[in-house]
């Protein structure tokens, strides 16, 4: 086999496999909505975060609230976590 064709197959699979491992806490669209600034460090008052997650179509919020149940997903995201867990009655 030519190794060219393997190396760039072996690139191909870690590509692809890579993006599927990113969740729905790590896709920036899903996420900028909750933030007040672009830099996403200051989260919206819980009227406006209920507000937009309420506004989310149902296959997301049960992507976010799904892996913000998830101890090892959700650790990044601790404080958004948090809020959505409040929402859900978790608190």
């Amino acid at each position: 086999m030519n190794i060219k064709s393997i190396f760039f197959g072996a690139l191909a699979l870690c590509l692809l496999g890579s993006s599927a491992f990113a969740g729905a806490l790590d896709e920036p669209s899903n996420m900028q909505p909750f933030f007040t600034d672009a830099s996403m460090k200051e989260m919206k008052p819980m009227p406006e975060f209920k507000a937009v997650f309420m506004a989310m179509p149902k296959e997301k919020r049960d992507a976010l609230m799904g892996e913000c149940n998830d101890a090892a997903m959700s650790k990044p995201y601790a404080r958004f976590c948090e809020n959505l867990n409040a929402l859900a009655g978790h608190n």
